[in-house]
């Protein structure tokens, strides 16, 4: 879509919001009537981003960027102010190749002591020796309040592991993929729960696995892939608790956080927690972890369906829809890229402009996708992004696919009632996702942008010319639902799904080494020349259960590509690597606001999912070719 075409950003932000209309909150939208209430934490999330626009904008330097909300009285927010504080004064005496600022937010508190430690901060700083001294007396190392956890299912050979690889190179090195679960295996320490305000990394009951390198706490949708990946590796008992872990951030908080951390409460990622709980229990049919689980499942539903998430929208028919977009509680920097944030909003005066934009940053966060020119009105201009203004195809996908598994637990324990009522809900959000998500012309569903003329019900009028045009990878993702169908008829059909699949063919997505998230060039790490372990498995694995033969052949042709590059750059670097170029086999992706990262958690995860599902011969050359 051009750029001109996309709204202002007006409406449908939380800034933007009448405090007066709180009652809306407790509306629910078209077919979840019986349906659980919200979590009392929501409750108060949703209330405190209604009442944003009567929040004054930070007056204070960078230093005093917003510490997050919600501390649950442990003096966890006193913490992340001063850790905060730490990150802007170091950011004035590190070099800038080498400065983090997720590093300073991470650092536990050695002692109990907060208020020497910020009487004794330097400010200014005169050196980066002065600094390191000042953090070494008073804090430990990021990543010191988790301990290496060793996980009793490991096996280095587990039997029945990957029996289609029959090339004996393929099989060394997935073994060797297999054993980075060891080193990606933690455990919170006990001082976290018995000192909450030292630590922003927040008790969990059971071992995590981490994705790796600055990224030390649990991420949510990343957990999907390394779930995949550990029931390949048969570490079914890890899976399961790794999984528990986001249940209890659920039954916390009504929602699973976007991290494991006080400064992630106000936001989510890609709900990806039924699909979980489901692949779980197809691989080992426990149905008493269904039902621990279920009840979490219908309090995450609720925290999507909210009017914080859900959009009403009438087709041209004149039918009502309810479909979801991305929205975080949230309107100052974020406290793990403060700097980055506040450095990004000096380009605006005024500071209504800057809390707009910080809420359109934390929103674009909830995505999982963060950032890409998807998400921007005028792209490469990152103040003009606009994420609450967007209905996603790939967020809808994956509500889609929570309705549905939801309706078969429920089945499955008993509580027929509440199936038909989430079956009736996914059926409502197919003929959504078709009606307003999907373009006949160009064969792909598309994000739309929501108008700024929506009457005062709150109820949208679709528009022809509000889908984006442009070429992403999410255009693609609903061939997912193919492979995770409970029902005669798929989402996609076969003659549809061969249709999207030519579609993609021609889009100039797929390259030598696997598909790229956009065309785009904007040097943000979710657009090109990057390709993304999620993005490659979510295609391939719906073209592979298409049905048409030629969509599975295209499906191991994706799988080959990303495979070979991820072996090549393991082989050259002795590390999977969180993204990769496209354009070259065997290069590790860059862009965005971090340097490139290792480990890592949902890297492996596809790669062991991608050889379980298509194998590899003896006579495949798995190096580039």
């Amino acid at each position: 879509m051009p750029a001109a075409r996309a709204p202002p950003v007006s409406l449908a932000s939380a800034t933007d919001w009448n405090p007066e209309r709180k009652h809306r909150f407790k509306r629910r939208p078209r077919g979840m009537v019986g349906l659980p209430h919200p979590h009392p934490h929501v409750v108060v999330l949703a209330l405190a981003l209604l009442l944003i626009r009567a929040t004054t904008a930070m007056t204070s330097p960078p230093a005093a960027a917003a510490a997050a909300t919600d501390d649950d009285g442990d003096g966890s927010h006193a913490l992340l102010a001063l850790l905060q504080r730490v990150q802007a004064e170091a950011e004035r005496v590190t070099p800038p190749d080498v400065f983090d600022p997720k590093r300073y937010v991470d650092l536990p508190l050695l002692t109990g002591d907060l208020r020497a430690a910020e009487a004794a901060l330097p400010r200014p700083a005169a050196s980066l020796a002065e600094m390191e001294a000042y953090l070494a007396r008073f804090f430990g190392e990021a990543g010191s309040d988790l301990v290496a956890a060793d996980p009793r299912d490991f096996h280095a050979d587990p039997p029945g592991f990957l029996p289609r690889v029959e090339s004996r190179e393929a099989r060394a090195w997935a073994l060797e993929v297999h054993a980075l679960w060891k080193l990606l295996a933690r455990r919170v320490a006990p001082d976290v729960a018995a000192h909450p305000e030292r630590h922003t990394l927040l008790p969990l009951p059971g071992a995590v696995v981490i994705p790796g390198a600055r990224f030390r706490e649990v991420y949510y949708w990343d957990t999907y892939w390394v779930i995949r990946g550990l029931l390949v590796s048969k570490m079914y008992d890890t899976a399961k608790e790794v999984t528990l872990n986001l249940v209890y951030l659920v039954e916390k908080y009504g929602f699973v956080l976007n991290g494991a951390r006080s400064y992630y409460t106000n936001r989510s990622e890609p709900p990806l927690l039924s699909s979980m709980i489901l692949d779980i229990y197809k691989a080992t049919g426990d149905l008493d972890f269904v039902r621990r689980t279920f009840s979490s499942l219908l309090k995450e539903h609720r925290f999507w369906m909210s009017e914080v998430h859900n959009v009403v929208i009438m087709d041209k028919h004149g039918q009502v829809h309810n479909l979801c977009r991305y929205q975080a509680m949230w309107n100052k920097p974020r406290p793990e890229s403060a700097t980055i944030d506040v450095h990004l909003a000096s380009k605006l005066t005024s500071a209504a402009a800057k809390e707009k934009l910080y809420h359109q940053v934390a929103s674009t966060a909830e995505s999982g996708c963060d950032f890409s020119s998807r998400w921007m009105r005028n792209s490469p201009d990152m103040t003009t992004l606009a994420t609450t203004f967007i209905i996603p195809v790939d967020l809808n996908t994956f509500i889609f696919k929570m309705e549905r598994d939801i309706a078969f637990f429920a089945k499955l324990i008993g509580e027929n009632a509440t199936s038909d009522k989430f079956l009736e809900a996914s059926k409502a959000r197919h003929i959504a996702i078709d009606s307003i998500l999907w373009n006949s012309e160009m064969e792909q569903w598309l994000d739309y942008w929501i108008p700024t003329d929506g009457n005062s019900e709150g109820v949208y009028q679709w528009k022809p010319d509000s889908h984006n045009r442009n070429i992403f990878a999410s255009n693609f993702i609903p061939l997912w639902l193919n492979a995770h169908n409970s029902e005669p008829v798929q989402f996609a059909d076969e003659a549809k799904s061969v249709r999207v699949m030519r579609s993609l063919q021609r889009s100039g997505l797929l390259r030598a080494a696997g598909i790229a998230t956009s065309l785009s060039n904007t040097s943000q790490q979710w657009d090109f020349p990057n390709g993304w372990p999620p993005v490659q498995h979510l295609i391939a694995e719906g073209l592979l259960n298409s049905g048409s033969e030629e969509a599975k052949k295209f499906a191991e042709d994706i799988a080959t590509r990303w495979v070979r590059t991820n072996y090549v750059a393991y082989k050259s670097t002795d590390a999977m690597h969180e993204k990769y170029d496209v354009e070259i086999c065997g290069k590790s992706g860059g862009g965005g606001e971090y340097s490139r990262q290792t480990g890592f958690g949902w890297s492996n995860g596809v790669v062991l999912s991608f050889l379980e599902e298509f194998g590899w011969p003896q006579d495949k050359e798995i190096g580039c070719s």
